[in-house]
């Protein structure tokens, strides 16, 4: 949140995490010497050393664009003041000659209090004078150095190291790399890129350590659990997303059940992107054409059983019912469907009864919550080899279905009452969408074969998977509008003071 606010406190904040996780490698490392390897060649270790690589990367490279934007910053001043000062003299001298002879103030430090300086009361004797005096006191840019200007040591003793040794060292050392443009382009596209995928790097890493930990998805079980890890992922951070929507962290495409700013407010390529119903259904359609080849990957060359058939079907009306959604979204198919009644409008007097409906304003798109309404159902009475399995299908199927019934609610509020605002609108039935989406999606991964298995041999029972992802979803989501308020405070606190532009304003 502080490297997408652009914050101050980003680098501190990246490197505690370097800190914290060499601690975290450390001990894993005496850990495996010290006992026998019970999950041979397991991809959780090869994932947590490729993520630490790529966050070591990422805090180095926010490392270099703070100290080339500090020297770019600086090389700039010296660029802009060299040629004013030089005008200043030229002129300074033309006003000198002009004007009377004064003697400096008893009080006067020298800084500033010059012969036809700002702080003397000097009189020009032509109009041309004048005006060359007032254009030399005025000041020539914002970016001058002046002895009496504070901006650039506060803004050096709040830098990451303090202009402490350290940072003096880094400063000259770091900031040579400013010349390379081409360079300093790519790592800044790249660390733009693992800002955005940090977060799931950190979910894959943190889901396929609970693979070795527990013990599962060994030999053919992989494919199980990898299908009910990867599907019930998407629904955790669809449910994620949809919180994000409710806290208006899309705003400005139109996602925050808000009108879509225009393009004059938020620019074209924003202003271009297409609604979220939209993209709902686009992902809705993408998982339902891959999946149709992948539900018999676990019986490969196996004949076919009626459980795979209903997992073809299912991929089937996803495939189906993401196209209609995609096919709803289409402004073009609209003004088709439209085009007979509207037709007639050229040959009519122009009134209010030929302007477009409010609710053309807002999308209101059924098929997604419908979708995943069915998936609910269908997995509430989907037959399982155990009862503790049919009892946790049964239990994210009634969260899908919670969050279709919460979607409704929400559509049927915008119906009744459209947005007229830019500004997130935050209907109150979007948190449980959100809140059944992350819990429904979490108890999909627990819904595998090898942890039901693990359950009953331990003799747990559905209730106890049911509260424990129930109480982590309220804390997660707790904490995840936490971070969030955390991200608005950073991007206020540094819109507040200079420093943002000067030493964050290269970060993604």
């Amino acid at each position: 949140m502080f490297s997408v606010s652009r914050s101050r406190f980003a680098l501190s904040a990246q490197f505690i995490f370097l800190i914290v996780n060499a601690f975290g490698m450390l001990f894993g490392i005496i850990y495996d010497r010290k006992t026998p390897n019970l999950y041979a060649n397991n991809a959780h270790s090869k994932t947590g050393w490729i993520i630490t690589w790529i966050a070591s990367a990422w805090v180095f490279m926010a490392l270099v664009q703070a100290y080339t934007s500090r020297a770019k910053a600086h090389s700039m001043e010296d660029h802009i003041a060299q040629p004013v000062s030089s005008a200043a003299m030229a002129q300074y001298h033309r006003v000198e000659d002009a004007q009377p002879n004064f003697s400096r103030w008893s009080n006067d430090s020298g800084h500033g209090t010059e012969r036809n300086s700002s702080s003397l009361c000097g009189h020009s004797r032509s109009p041309s004078v004048e005006s060359e005096n007032q254009q030399y006191n005025e000041p020539q840019s914002p970016y001058h150095h002046d002895d009496d200007e504070p901006f650039d040591n506060d803004a050096e003793k709040r830098g990451f190291l303090r202009n402490t040794s350290v940072d003096r060292f880094l400063g000259r050392n770091i900031s040579r790399l400013a010349s390379f443009g081409r360079l300093l382009k790519t790592m800044r596209f790249l660390y733009v890129v693992i800002d955005r995928t940090i977060l799931i790097q950190g979910f894959v890493a943190v889901t396929s350590g609970t693979v070795v930990y527990g013990g599962i998805g060994r030999g053919g079980a992989v494919f199980n659990v990898l299908a009910h890890y990867v599907k019930g992922g998407i629904f955790f951070w669809y449910g994620l997303l949809t919180l994000g929507r409710w806290m208006g962290a899309f705003a400005d495409f139109g996602w925050a059940w808000n009108i879509k700013p225009p393009k004059e407010v938020v620019g074209r390529r924003r202003a271009a992107l297409p609604s979220a119903e939209f993209v709902e259904s686009f992902v809705i359609f993408l998982y339902g054409c891959s999946n149709v080849f992948l539900e018999h990957l676990a019986a490969w060359g196996g004949a076919w059983t009626a459980q795979d058939l209903e997992h073809v079907s299912i991929s089937v009306m996803f495939f189906g019912g993401g196209l209609l959604g995609m096919i709803v979204e289409s402004r073009k198919m609209r003004d088709l469907l439209n085009y007979s009644i509207a037709s007639a409008q050229d040959s009519m007097s122009p009134s209010e009864s030929w302007q477009p409906p409010k609710s053309y304003r807002f999308s209101m798109n059924p098929m997604p919550g419908l979708i995943i309404l069915l998936l609910g159902i269908m997995m509430s009475s989907h037959h399982q080899a155990s009862m503790l399995s049919s009892m946790i299908h049964k239990q994210w199927g009634n969260m899908f279905v919670g969050f279709a019934l919460a979607r409704a609610v929400t559509y049927i509020l915008m119906y009744l009452c459209p947005p007229t605002s830019y500004l997130p609108s935050r209907p109150p039935s979007e948190i449980i969408t959100a809140f059944c989406l992350v819990a429904g999606g979490i108890t999909f991964m627990v819904s595998n074969k090898d942890t039901v298995a693990a359950l009953e041999s331990y003799g747990l029972d559905a209730m106890f998977t049911f509260t424990v992802t129930i109480g982590f979803t309220a804390l997660l989501l707790a904490w995840t509008t936490v971070l969030i308020a955390l991200k608005g405070w950073a991007v206020r606190k540094e819109s507040q003071t200079p420093f943002a532009k000067r030493s964050a304003g290269a970060l993604a």
